[in-house]
């Protein structure tokens, strides 16, 4: 398998942002309903913004994190992305470079375990532009400090409490295991993009809190939310049609925003499945 153009990275990451964003994800942000203090247009622009960036020969991981939360901010002024970026980027990294290992997760695996501390900087410079909302601090590896191990190992200290962070550690095994499975087995029922992409969000909304949701609002918070989804990822399960289920969807939505509650790992999570499902069919047609 060959590595991927800088072309083809830039359009599926591309693809997958703005397909996320015209899904209707209760209580994130889409085309059918702004929320937080943003709206889709500000999600459009930054996917753009960071397309182009994220998929440029030659970086490290560190500086494709860095440059594109640089890009986000230049074209919206806000954080509308971090953890879409914090995923992506090793992603991206693994199909750019190189044609070894021939999967991908094969090749995320390589990428992983030669992050440096240099990426770990560059990171922690990006999260703390971004500035993300409950962030809160740690005894050991704090964002606000100078990095003294490699992103792995920083990521691997925060896993416990962020679900992004322990995807690094476990390579990306909610991806593989939970995310990617949920698309294909929507797009098997004959459910189109956009609806591949609603029921992989309800697959990670529904198995796990939120850790967006948990940093803000705290573990019971959490978990009610977690089980709200899972009653309408059930009733979505049972449609035949997802379209009858949009009443439901904007029920939830509704609510979830009158309470300030934005699941917004479970979105940045299903990004990721969408650009690794393609980034997986574009590699096999390589091979």
């Amino acid at each position: 398998m060959a590595a991927l153009s800088p072309e083809a990275v830039a359009a599926t990451v591309r693809e997958a942002c703005r397909l996320e964003v015209q899904a209707l994800k209760p209580g994130n942000v889409s085309v059918h309903a702004g929320g937080h203090r943003m709206d889709a247009e500000d999600f459009f622009r930054s996917a753009e913004a960071i397309a182009g960036v994220i998929s440029l020969p030659g970086l490290t991981v560190g500086e494709r994190i860095l440059r594109s939360v640089e890009a986000t901010f230049a074209a919206v002024g806000c954080n509308t992305n971090l953890g879409i970026v914090l995923l992506l980027a090793p992603l991206a990294h693994a199909v750019l470079e190189g044609d070894e290992p021939p999967g991908l997760r094969d090749r995320l695996r390589r990428v992983m375990r030669a992050l440096t501390v240099g990426d770990a900087d560059a990171a922690y410079r990006a999260i703390r532009l971004a500035n993300p909302a409950g962030l809160g601090s740690s005894a050991t590896q704090d964002v606000a400090d100078v990095p003294t191990v490699t992103l792995l190992e920083a990521m691997r200290a925060a896993a416990q409490r962020d679900r992004i962070a322990s995807q690094y550690v476990t390579d990306y095994a909610d991806i593989f295991a939970l995310g990617m499975p949920a698309v294909s087995a929507a797009a098997a029922r004959g459910w189109g993009p956009q609806w591949t992409a609603v029921a992989c969000y309800l697959r990670f909304a529904s198995e796990f809190p939120d850790s967006h949701v948990l940093r803000k609002h705290g573990p019971e918070a959490a978990e009610a939310v977690r089980a709200r989804f899972q009653a309408v990822e059930t009733h979505m399960k049972a449609c035949d049609n997802p379209d009858t289920a949009v009443p439901i969807l904007l029920e939830l939505d509704k609510n979830l925003k009158q309470e300030g509650i934005n699941p917004g790992t479970s979105a940045d999570l299903t990004v990721t499945s969408l650009a690794a499902c393609r980034f997986d069919a574009l590699l096999e047609k390589t091979s």
